[in-house]
């Protein structure tokens, strides 16, 4: 269906048609309004007899592995700095029940802050670096943000953000349904909920951004 929409608005544009009276009379035959806007944003606002379609963005070898290691350091930097938090919270908050083996926790939390520590020693500076590179690529040619892996994760960071935001709240209900909340299981749901949300808010707004820029 997708080829019969662009083959018609080809059509319709080598006619002279306006892309508004396209449009309209697309979503009138109940089209929606994101692939239509997306099949007309292929051709160019050119005054020329028959359709100019615009050159597709074209992700290099170099841009997908840059965009496939900042999300993987993304991801890697969220998960460590949530744990080195839940060892803190850990060691100020114990666990009544496991009091009796406290001192065995202690030398195994021990390692875990070494090991969380040393992932975001690394993997944060590379992911903020990573960033800044591919932010002023996108600057300097517009088209690289169309870039179907960086769309791809992306979305999937959201899907995946949105997933731990509810899981986190199913479990904060659970608690409060039980009657079982703690400190130390509130600060823990905070901890979760705020990564989480704020990974999902800063992606959401870019994708946002640039829905404005290509409407």
């Amino acid at each position: 269906m997708e080829s019969e929409l662009h083959l018609f608005i080809k059509d319709s544009l080598d006619k002279g048609l306006a892309k508004d009276k396209i449009r309209g009379v697309l979503l009138q035959a109940n089209w929606q309004v994101e692939e239509v806007d997306t099949a007309l944003n292929h051709y160019a606002d050119i005054d020329y007899p028959i359709a100019v379609p615009k050159r597709k963005p074209y992700m290099s070898a170099r841009e997908a592995f840059l965009y496939l290691l900042t999300f993987i350091t993304l991801y890697v930097s969220s998960y460590n700095f949530g744990a080195l938090i839940f060892q803190f919270i850990n060691r100020n908050f114990p666990d009544v029940v496991a009091q009796a083996g406290y001192a065995y926790d202690a030398v195994v939390n021990a390692g875990a802050i070494r090991f969380s520590l040393a992932s975001l020693i690394i993997a944060f500076p590379i992911y903020l670096w990573l960033s800044i590179v591919l932010n002023k690529s996108a600057a300097n040619n517009p088209e690289a943000r169309g870039s179907r892996v960086r769309k791809w994760l992306t979305y999937l960071t959201l899907f995946i953000a949105a997933g731990i935001i509810i899981g986190d709240l199913i479990a904060l209900l659970n608690r409060l349904l039980a009657g079982d909340m703690t400190t130390r299981f509130g600060l823990k749901f905070l901890t979760v909920f705020i990564i989480a949300g704020v990974i999902f808010y800063y992606y959401l707004t870019d994708l946002r951004k640039e829905e404005k820029n290509d409407a």
